[in-house]
């Protein structure tokens, strides 16, 4: 019985995943069972989380997120819970020794988004990027390497500057929902300097120095993850071009996206680069 409802909880994970990212979900599902299944229990753990601080505009958001970490602990001590996100987290946690600094840095950052609304220097984006994204991309890692200690040690900085990649990312593609609908602003040039073509290209180049950074790393993945994490990869670097392409004043009016067509066909690429080994 156990076993099913521990199915049951994973299942939740992934419908979570589903239907609040069709990249990603497209993504992971190009990922061998048992490491699919556990990508979807961390998603859909931090993915609520990020909905308690981002959406629910009419509750007492702390509260919520101070109760949604004690519950995560105590599914950690008792090795269950009733909350079906937690559950299934709780069970990649044990499974794949994930550090427990790594989940209090995502929530740490998580609870910055409580009220600070503006990171004004390159220290305090950094500090809510490791926590927000880098973080994620390290216990997405110990889960590709299932133990393997001196290659997560190899990989930890491609990962971490992948994570910090994606983000720097969904910040630029968010603009306009996180300072008209949040009142938030991530990138320091931004606050001091306003958006302008030199401000965004001094972006892109960082991001891209990330995304250079990032891809050593996914050449050394084992099989039963590359091609996932590739797929992604090239999602967001299309993104990134987008973006490139659209006029700076643009960013904060729009929300930039990648066509379904357009992801199909990164997907086929993605699948002949991996089988042909050109990463």
């Amino acid at each position: 019985m156990n076993n099913l409802y521990n199915d049951l909880t994973v299942s939740v994970s992934r419908l979570v995943t589903r239907k609040y990212s069709t990249s990603f979900s497209i993504a992971v599902s190009l990922l061998e069972r048992e490491t699919r299944d556990a990508i979807y229990s961390v998603y859909g753990f931090v993915r609520f989380a990020d909905e308690i601080v981002d959406s629910f505009h009419k509750f007492d958001k702390a509260r919520l997120l101070k109760k949604f970490e004690e519950d995560y602990y105590e599914a950690v001590n008792q090795g269950i819970s009733l909350n079906p996100i937690l559950n299934s987290f709780q069970n990649t946690v044990r499974k794949y020794n994930i550090p427990d600094h790594l989940v209090q840095a995502f929530l740490k950052s998580m609870k910055y988004d409580l009220g600070r609304k503006e990171y004004v220097s390159e220290i305090q984006m950094d500090e809510y990027i490791y926590g927000s994204a880098e973080v994620v991309g390290l216990m997405c890692l110990r889960i590709f390497l299932r133990g393997d200690e001196e290659a997560f040690q190899t990989l930890s900085e491609p990962a971490r500057r992948l994570g910090a990649a994606f983000q720097k990312v969904n910040f630029l593609r968010d603009l306009r929902a996180d300072m008209t609908e949040l009142g938030r602003r991530y990138f320091p040039d931004i606050i001091h300097k306003g958006l302008d073509e030199d401000v965004k290209a001094d972006i892109i180049a960082d991001i891209r120095n990330d995304f250079a950074a990032a891809l050593p790393g996914i050449r050394k993945l084992p099989s039963r993850a590359r091609l996932g994490v590739l797929t992604a990869y090239l999602y967001y670097l299309k993104l990134l071009k987008r973006i490139k392409s659209t006029p700076a004043g643009e960013l904060a009016e729009r929300r930039i996206r990648v066509p379904d067509a357009v992801k199909l066909l990164l997907l086929a690429r993605a699948f002949i680069m991996n089988k042909l080994n050109l990463i």
